[in-house]
């Protein structure tokens, strides 16, 4: 026999619903921003647009990170152990495409 247990459904929170927006929002626009300086930089400032696609990932990622995995309204050690590593991943990426382009010009 299956028993029947009551379901409360929780009215929706207006303003987690507005946060998603807002973020997803920001996300949209600055994915935008990103395809339009890939169509429109010229091939020459190669590295003008690592970087900015360097810097506009990690503005994401914090976004993603603070929003959607709720670590933006924890304690700041909490936050500093995320960013820390973050910001040495992306100096390594940095580092790395730096000596990787200057083994390609030795190379060839």
């Amino acid at each position: 026999m299956q028993q029947n247990t009551p379901i409360d459904v929780k009215p929706i929170d207006k303003d987690k619903v507005k946060m998603f927006l807002r973020v997803t929002l920001y996300l949209f626009v600055i994915t935008v921003f990103e395809f339009a300086i890939a169509f429109t930089v010229p091939h020459e400032y190669k590295w003008v647009r690592i970087f900015i696609f360097v810097a506009l990932t990690i503005v994401k990622a914090y976004y993603i990170m603070s929003e959607f995995m709720h670590l933006g309204h924890e304690k700041g050690a909490l936050k500093m152990s995320i960013l820390f590593p973050l910001l040495f991943v992306a100096f390594l990426l940095f580092i790395l495409l730096f000596q990787a382009d200057a083994i390609f010009q030795a190379v060839y």
